[in-house]
């Protein structure tokens, strides 16, 4: 696996609403906050670009909500914000993808000459997705550290209702069996990284 010299890890909303259990429901992949943290290490110490990707909820009762303590960052994101040496990058957002927030991380990346983007965050079938799919419609070469990821019990139409570790397997499989993204290990990122 080549990672390019300027390939942007992008972080998606690791904030601390998503630790209220009783609103998200049962999680999967207790790892992935080890191996954010571990992409987020090796991108700083090797002066690569990262984005942070805050999700501002415009739902009343929702722990992302803009003004309530959920909406900041998990602890361990926020004391590695401004602790790189290479460019960094705050975007704020609404939606689901982040190439839909403030500023414009399309525009950003080709202001900066990248090609290559890295996704971490939460939730694996959600924002990460969602961001992936815009990435790769838009000709990035986008992986997807997946062990990086996590995601919620869902329940969908019809009473049907997913576990969290078959709705993460179901993006994996949508993500880079459909080409639009390549779905990778922590590892594997952290190895070809260094």
């Amino acid at each position: 696996m080549d990672i390019a010299e300027n390939a942007a890890l992008v972080v998606v909303d690791v904030q601390k609403g998503f630790e209220e259990l009783g609103f998200w429901g049962t999680r999967n992949n207790p790892a992935a906050d080890d191996n954010i943290a571990a992409l987020i290490d090796v991108w700083q110490s090797t002066g690569r670009p990262v984005v942070f990707v805050r999700h501002d909820s415009v739902k009343p009762g929702s722990p992302l909500r803009t003004g309530y303590d959920g909406n900041d960052f998990k602890e361990y994101v926020e004391q590695r914000r401004g602790k790189g040496s290479g460019a960094e990058l705050l975007i704020t957002k609404s939606v689901n993808s982040a190439f839909l927030g403030t500023p414009d991380l399309g525009a950003w990346l080709r202001e900066q000459g990248i090609a290559q983007v890295v996704l971490a965050g939460i939730q694996t079938n959600m924002c990460v997705e969602t961001t992936a799919r815009m990435g790769g419609n838009l000709g990035y070469d986008v992986l997807v550290a997946f062990d990086a990821t996590y995601t919620f019990d869902l329940e969908g139409p019809f009473g049907w209702r997913q576990g969290a570790d078959e709705l993460a397997r179901a993006s994996a499989v949508s993500l880079h069996g459909g080409g639009f993204a390549r779905v990778v290990t922590t590892g594997d990122v952290v190895a070809a990284a260094e």
